[in-house]
């Protein structure tokens, strides 16, 4: 860092000047023939990957005749939430979906930007915080592209970026190391949990536990909408379906979140023993997950979700939905649209095996245990991977910054 501080003393005495992005950038104007483009060159939104990590092939391809065409060094942007943080600086020529926005940047012999350097200032918080404060739509949020050029970055002399660029090189390619030994580390940890729950919840060998469709051991009810507007700090429990995905593990008892009083009348409720069931979702995956609730008072459920009702051993019941079975059965009722849903009459339809209460109550002590056990460890790597991403951001963000000149 103190390298960095003394060319910008040497070379910016004055500080260092702040310009649009637009002063030195643009969107791709190019086209491309769709059937010119395969998986490895065809960039949609689905296969820019989340918090900045980049790219994976695609999985579909383009469904129009032609595409926005992008060329080595320009940087792609995820247009549709932009609180997914999905950008790439691409080391190819290629096509973009319309949901992907291609950033050029363009010769300016009064302002040169280096494009790595660029693409390491737009992949910064502040960036993505400002395109969120200027996106529009609720359920789908968009970033507003005139906006995109209109947010402010520093432009040190060349020299100055070429050393920053170096600098984050490195230390992009060991934060990717440690954190592929880290990750390694959590897979293993997770497999290994996968593994010892199928082994557990195997009832195909027992011919005497019967195998029930689950309308047959309890009863589904749909919850009700409520939205942000109805929260409160305190107030009547609930659940939403979103932090189904990212709150909650197999069984709760305790909310995150609380509506007012004055919306009682319009809820609909999880009673303490029901399994709430997401029946919505971005990726197949998050579609059907569950999480027995299992606190003292009913909570209020979204209308994304359904509430269980059984005298089954809940929790019992939400340990065999994430069995890899279960999770096999389950996506032949899940209707493959943009937002991925569920189909409640095929999913109701599905056979679980229905042990003794007593077999479910012990199944379910064993499991919490090795849960547990898993858990601490599936815990502490996580947060060691946020730990160090947080370190590279906070970094990456005191590089980029500058006294800034005096217009």
């Amino acid at each position: 860092m103190n390298r960095i501080d003394d060319m910008i003393r040497q070379m910016c005495p004055d500080g260092v000047q702040k310009i649009r992005l637009g002063a030195v950038a643009e969107f791709s104007r190019t086209k491309t023939d769709s059937e010119t483009l395969d998986r490895t060159t065809f960039v949609g939104v689905d296969n820019l990957l989340p918090n900045k990590r980049g790219r994976i092939d695609a999985t579909h391809s383009a469904n129009t005749s032609t595409v926005t065409g992008f060329a080595p060094g320009d940087i792609l942007l995820g247009n549709i939430r932009p609180y997914l943080k999905k950008i790439w600086h691409a080391d190819r020529s290629g096509g973009c979906s319309g949901d992907v926005l291609a950033i050029h940047v363009f010769n300016n012999a009064s302002m040169p930007i280096s494009t790595k350097y660029l693409y390491y200032v737009l992949s910064s918080d502040r960036f993505f915080l400002y395109d969120q404060q200027h996106s529009k739509g609720a359920k789908m949020p968009r970033g507003s592209k005139a906006a995109i050029m209109e947010f402010e970055i520093f432009t040190p002399p060349p020299k100055v970026q070429q050393e920053i660029v170096a600098i984050l090189d490195k230390f992009v390619a060991l934060e990717a190391e440690l954190e592929a030994e880290l990750e390694a580390e959590l897979e293993a940890r997770q497999q290994q949990y996968a593994y010892y729950l199928d082994q557990l919840l195997d009832f195909s060998g027992r011919r005497e536990v019967p195998w029930k469709r689950l309308l047959d051991v309890g009863i589904f009810q749909r919850g009700k909408r409520f939205t942000k507007a109805d929260y409160a700090d305190t107030g009547i429990p609930c659940i939403h379906y979103g932090e189904i995905y990212t709150r909650y593990d197999v069984w709760t008892d305790r909310v995150a979140s609380h509506l007012r009083k004055d919306t009682l009348a319009r809820l609909r409720f999880a009673e303490p023993g029901d399994v709430v069931i997401v029946d919505v979702g971005e990726v197949v995956e998050d579609v059907g997950r569950s999480v027995a609730w299992v606190g003292d008072k009913p909570a209020a459920i979204h209308d994304h979700c359904y509430a269980f009702r059984t005298n089954l051993n809940p929790v019992f019941v939400s340990y065999l939905m994430r069995t890899s079975w279960f999770r096999r059965e389950k996506v032949k009722h899940i209707a493959r649209t943009k937002v991925k849903t569920l189909l409640i009459d095929g999913f109701s339809s599905i056979r679980i095996p229905v042990p003794p209460r007593q077999e479910q109550d012990r199944i379910v002590k064993t499991l919490n245990l090795f849960d547990t056990l898993i858990s601490d460890i599936s815990f502490g790597l996580p947060v060691e991977i946020k730990a160090r991403r947080q370190q590279y951001e906070y970094y990456r963000d005191k590089l980029l910054t500058f006294p800034e000149k005096a217009v």
